[in-house]
């Protein structure tokens, strides 16, 4: 059976024009590709992956991260900071104590559709 979407197989150089219209009027604009390709790259690193599974668990702070992962505090804090300015984790201070948490709901999606698409 011929793949009719095989670009070797078109007659026309805009044998679909109507298709590649409809789909050009959906398309987000080249700053929110560029965001959400951003977003994807942040969840690119397993040490930040650990941090935010950790997270999706329970609110911790820097030092039971840190513990819990076997890493150093610095390290746990450079990663807490990129997640935190791409809103993906927010902080609450009670005293001299930080403790994070995942920033929202949309965050655990992303988790659990990723969690449940590796696990397939």
């Amino acid at each position: 059976m011929e793949d009719r979407y095989n670009v070797e197989c078109c007659d026309f150089i805009h044998a679909h024009e109507e298709i590649v219209e409809r789909v050009r009027s959906r398309m987000p604009g080249e700053d929110t590709l560029y965001d959400l390709a951003e977003l994807f790259r942040i969840f690119g690193d397993s040490t930040r992956i650990r941090i935010l599974y950790v997270l999706f668990e329970s609110e911790m702070c820097v030092c039971d991260i840190a513990q819990l992962l076997g890493m150093t505090q610095s390290a746990i804090s450079h990663q807490l900071r990129s997640l935190k300015n791409a809103q993906l984790v927010k902080a609450r201070r009670e005293g001299k104590t930080v403790f994070y948490s995942l920033a929202d709901d949309h965050v655990k999606t992303i988790i659990n559709q990723g969690f449940e698409h590796v696990c397939e």
